[in-house]
């Protein structure tokens, strides 16, 4: 992985584990149980608004699974680069 890269999610990963994340995060769920009360919905103009509402704050209540996913990704994809370099450099010597 290129070191941008890792600084990349090096900074979301130490972001995650900060008291002021968690925090955020409560403080979405419950807006998002909230926001999610078809009671509470005017008409068909707020029905859209609140849904784009929750969809923007599952992106962010989910970004932590997000950027975990997207780092194994980077370490397969890595693992894999690097087998295959050792594989053609096993032929090269063979040959």
């Amino acid at each position: 992985m290129n070191k941008d890269l890792e600084i990349y999610f090096d900074n979301y990963f130490e972001m995650f584990r900060s008291e002021g994340w968690k925090q955020l995060l409560k403080d979405f769920q419950q807006n998002i149980t909230n926001i999610n009360s078809v009671e509470q919905t005017t008409d068909a103009d707020n029905l859209h608004f609140r849904k784009g509402q929750l969809a923007i704050l599952a992106t962010i209540v989910n970004l932590e699974n997000q950027m975990d996913n997207a780092h194994k990704n980077a370490l397969e994809e890595e693992e894999k680069s690097s087998e295959e370099e050792e594989e053609t450099l096993a032929e090269e010597i063979n040959e």
